[in-house]
């Protein structure tokens, strides 16, 4: 019906009613977007109060509540009508909005999210080196004590700290939707182990206090590069989950060896 009323309008009237669908699927990606990171923030609010109030470990609570949203994920779509099934044929100016070409370089496409991604880091690297919040945050994971005897509220700092995160985690996750083309429950599963072995590997410390923006992109390209290589010489899938574990344990032993010999 909405096909032949389309093609007995005006041309006028077709580009009217091409601009208001745009117009209307732009609002609607908006909202999902302003609603992903809303629910990212408050996960990441409950993870920071938790820390910064009760003294829990971080790992146990981020542990927990990742356990807690993938049975409200699961649940949620198993209410829907797709019983679980993966969720797909998304919007064209959503996927365009990320998988557009950038630009080209000698015959290959530069998709969008590459701007995105190099705006993220230039933002991090902003509020990391040059704002109160961002020598806040390494004060405190330096030590904690030292940092609330020079004035620095470390609560809020911490749970600024975990919302931050999970605001990055919202936009990523947003862009990764649209990269793949299909989200399920199990998208983004084991990404932490990603990038905690990029970061180790980039030369962020455990016990905190070491490491800067830069380095950690370095890290970031070398596991691709590990990880693209390997898939390259088709080494077994089971097989890059024993490695990158071996990066970790490797990485945080030399962190450990370098922290106890300091002190």
């Amino acid at each position: 019906m909405f096909t032949s009323e389309f093609l007995s309008m005006s041309a006028a009237d077709k580009r009217r009613t091409v601009n208001s669908l745009l117009v209307n699927n732009a609002m609607y990606i908006i909202i999902a977007l302003v609603a992903a990171i809303a629910a990212c923030a408050m996960i990441g609010f409950i993870n920071g109060f938790s820390v910064a109030k009760f003294d829990l470990h971080p790992f146990i609570v981020t542990l927990a509540t990742q356990l807690i949203t993938y049975g409200i994920i699961l649940i949620y779509l198993k209410m829907g009508t797709n019983n679980r099934q993966v969720l797909s044929g998304f919007d064209p100016q959503y996927r365009d909005l990320v998988t557009g070409t950038l630009f080209t370089i000698a015959g290959v496409r530069v998709p969008m999210y590459v701007l995105y991604s190099l705006i993220l880091v230039g933002l991090m690297w902003v509020i990391w080196n040059k704002t109160t919040f961002g020598k806040n945050m390494f004060a405190v994971g330096s030590n904690k004590e030292a940092a609330e005897v020079s004035g620095v509220n470390v609560h809020r700092t911490i749970i600024l700290v975990f919302v931050l995160a999970a605001v990055m985690y919202a936009l990523t996750g947003f862009i990764d939707g649209a990269r793949v083309a299909s989200v399920n429950a199990n998208t983004g599963l084991n990404y932490e182990c990603d990038a905690i072995a990029a970061c180790v590997i980039g030369g962020v410390s455990f016990v905190g206090g070491i490491g800067r923006i830069s380095v950690i992109v370095i890290g970031v390209l070398l596991l691709q590069i590990i990880f693209t290589g390997l898939n390259f010489l088709s080494v077994d899938q089971n097989l890059l989950y024993i490695i990158k574990g071996l990066i970790i344990l490797v990485a945080c032993a030399i962190d450990m060896r370098k922290y106890l010999a300091k002190k």
